[in-house]
């Protein structure tokens, strides 16, 4: 196995960002017309437009409810924080007024208290022993007044309550008392549980209502997800349907199937996974900015301050893993390809006794794998280390510079905790955008790779006026044909060829003479270059291509049987063919006797590869299939290289009577299963370059008859020696 197919082995893993953490680092595929790839994936999406916005929307409103969760959780705690405070001051307060209200009536009856001898203190004491007690007061402002003037005054004359407990709770900024103030108007110098209350059941509607508008959303891509892969799954299938051979024999069977299935389900991941959190992500980006906004606009510039060192440690880590993650890939493709190479010829490697080398060689391309896959997963696994980092640094700058505001009364605690998780959760939305982005320039790739497949040139569509031949007969003619794979290679060049119904065609010749080729012709497999073609008189190109293809019966070399039941792989040959049909089919191609003795027979089920039954078994069934399709023109190319001598002898007089009244063209090699044919071509190097009947060409003695007497040689010589 080549290098370049243990690569199209990995190609999916590779490309969903499987080497390593969230996709950081890992080696990404990148498209050649990004922009117009993107545009027409996003053609596939417009038929959706309606069910899009509804994504849109849920992910807006999803994503707003979410962001401001923490904020509502904040002036819950606000006014928790408010309550406590107002109410401790409070509490200061009554006792201050309790004591000054003994030491006017007592004079020194209370020691804390330290009477002036300012008269115009003196003054202002009386007037404050005058306000009216706070337990006696209701009404909130008029509490607030009340702590106002007494702390102002505490505030001005500092040594009067010196060494006190009132002068510990009420030692205060402007601000401060401000603040207080304020928050003593509001809670009445109480904690309100009602509002805390209201404000958890407010956060669980809230959550709740996220959480449901989630689902939605994820319900609803989905159902675009996947009716867009649909979609491009049923193009793509169509397409290859319509595809020449050429397209296929240029190709291997692993990157047709990678871009069918990997690519697509790439394709389909992203649109199902991708897209949704990349929108989530844009807007929380969004949200915790605007919220990080109104809380301190200050704070948010440390935030962002903090941004380009993640930028800097992402593109540092992605650059030095970038060249371990593509050695990993690089010796994992080796190693599944030795492996698999190993496993499949296992008996050769036990025959030859190269087990010692083959381990060897496992531990040699392991070790390499092993170090390169340390090497990746270590540098790539830094990265979220390194954004922890940044991420705790940003956190000690945002508690310390909050904390010094707080007491200065410039932020609330509530305000604080809220724009700390909004710092916390901000760096999860731009990593995953990161992510995401690699993500979808790969996916832009695949669906490159997709696109590419539906840009391919389709057969030459049928003429309109194209012809359907009812009673063919089989009467072909080839006239000044030429063709060539490659323009600048000539292949087939005017060749003629008159074929008369029931006659049956040999065609011989060395490795790539053209034998195959001229069949592939035959069934317009490919296009001919130069001259026609003609069936009956008629051009080939004037006969509708599935029509000309009914009238064609094959059997190959190289068999082909599907996972299924034996009659069902019989009937492939006839539409509605009947079980009387498919039995008859079987006997005359010798392979009833064999299907009757398997335990379910006819209805036993071959697996994928066929190989619950021998390589002989599957010729006699296509063989089957073949006799049972009734063709006009049969095709058989080494049909009967796979089974032993006595059943090609059975087999022969099969075909002989299946081909009996039928043109038939036999690609041979060996030269004695075609010597009662009416006409031998001798192919070489596309040229037709001697033709007759087996008798003719020996007499000849030319380019057959040495080909026919050395194989006969060969044989009466391993006869003789044994």
């Amino acid at each position: 196995m080549s290098e370049s197919q243990n690569k199209e082995k990995l190609r999916g893993p590779q490309r969903r960002g499987q080497f390593g953490p969230g996709g950081m680092g890992a080696p990404v595929e990148k498209a050649k017309n990004f922009k117009g790839t993107f545009r027409r994936l996003l053609g596939y999406l417009r038929p959706h437009k309606a069910k899009l916005a509804i994504v849109l929307i849920f992910a807006i409103l999803s994503t707003a409810l979410m962001v401001a969760g923490p904020k509502v959780s904040g002036e819950a705690m606000n006014k928790l924080s408010d309550g406590y405070m107002s109410g401790k001051m409070l509490e200061g307060v009554q006792q201050w007024q309790k004591k000054m209200l003994e030491g006017g009536k007592n004079p020194g009856s209370s020691p804390e208290i330290k009477m002036p001898k300012d008269p115009k203190t003196i003054a202002q004491i009386m007037e404050l022993s005058k306000l009216p007690l706070l337990d006696t007061v209701d009404d909130p402002k008029q509490k607030a007044e009340i702590c106002r003037e007494f702390i102002n005054f505490q505030l001005s004359h500092p040594e009067l309550l010196e060494g006190s407990k009132e002068s510990q709770g009420m030692n205060m900024t402007k601000e401060q008392l401000d603040s207080m103030t304020k928050a003593l108007e509001e809670t009445n110098g109480k904690i309100d549980f009602n509002y805390v209350g209201i404000i958890i059941l407010v956060l669980i509607t809230m959550y709740v209502f996220s959480a449901l508008f989630g689902v939605v959303m994820q319900y609803t891509m989905s159902g675009v997800a996947q009716k867009t892969v649909y979609d491009l799954r049923s193009d793509i299938n169509n397409k290859l349907a319509k595809l020449p051979l050429k397209y296929f024999d240029s190709r291997t069977h692993g990157d047709v199937l990678s871009r069918v299935t990997n690519d697509i389900d790439s394709i389909s991941t992203t649109l199902q996974q991708s897209l949704t959190q990349i929108i989530t992500s844009m807007l929380q980006i969004l949200g915790f900015i605007i919220m990080m906004l109104i809380t301190s606009p200050i704070l948010t510039l440390v935030v962002i301050l903090t941004l380009p060192l993640y930028v800097v440690f992402t593109a540092f880590i992605a650059k030095k893993s970038q060249k371990h993650f593509a050695e990993q890939q690089k010796e994992l493709g080796l190693l599944s390809g030795h492996v698999e190479e190993m496993y499949t010829g296992h008996k050769i490697v036990k025959a030859f006794g190269k087990e010692k080398e083959s381990i060897e060689k496992f531990q040699e391309i392991n070790t390499r794998l092993d170090v390169a896959g340390w090497k990746a997963q270590f540098i790539s696994g830094i990265m979220f280390p390194l954004m922890n980092f940044v991420s705790n640094l940003g956190y000690v700058l945002i508690c310390i510079i909050g904390g010094i505001w707080m007491t200065k009364e410039k932020l609330k605690l509530g305000d604080l905790t809220a724009f700390i998780q909004y710092s916390r959760q901000f760096t999860m939305p731009i990593v995953q955008t990161a992510n995401i982005a690699n993500v979808i320039q790969s996916t832009i790739a695949c669906a490159e790779r997709v696109f590419e497949v539906l840009d391919e040139t389709e057969e030459i569509p049928d003429n309109k006026d194209a012809k359907v031949l009812v009673e063919p007969r089989g009467e072909v003619r080839f006239q000044q044909v030429a063709f060539r794979y490659k323009e600048e290679v000539p292949l087939i060049e005017n060749m003629n060829l008159d074929v008369q119904k029931g006659h049956t065609i040999a065609i011989v010749g060395p490795t790539g003479a053209g034998k195959t080729t001229l069949v592939n012709l035959l069934m317009r497999f490919y296009e001919i270059n130069k001259g026609k073609i003609t069936i009956d008189g008629v051009n080939i190109k004037d006969i509708k291509r599935g029509e000309l293809r009914n009238m064609f019966g094959m059997v190959l070399q190289d068999t082909w049987l599907f996972n299924g039941t034996i009659k069902d792989n019989i009937a492939y040959g006839k539409e509605g063919a009947t079980m009387d049909e498919i039995v008859r089919a079987a006997k005359a191609a010798h392979a009833d006797r064999f299907i009757r003795t398997l335990p379910e027979g006819y209805n036993t089920v071959l697996n994928e590869e066929a190989t619950n039954i021998s390589q002989g078994q599957k010729q006699l069934l296509t063989i089957a299939r073949a006799i049972l399709a009734d063709p006009t023109i049969l095709i058989l190319d080494e049909a009967t290289s796979s089974v032993d001598t006595r059943t090609e002898v059975l087999i022969q007089k099969a075909m002989a009577n299946l081909m009996k009244d039928r043109t038939s063209f036999v690609i041979a090699h060996r030269l004695s299963t075609i010597r009662d044919a009416e006409t031998i071509l001798v192919m070489n190097q596309g040229s037709i370059i001697e033709m007759g009947n087996h008798k003719e060409l020996l007499a000849k003695g030319g380019f057959y008859a040495d080909l026919y007497n050395s194989q006969f040689t060969g044989a009466n010589l391993e006869s003789e020696a044994v």
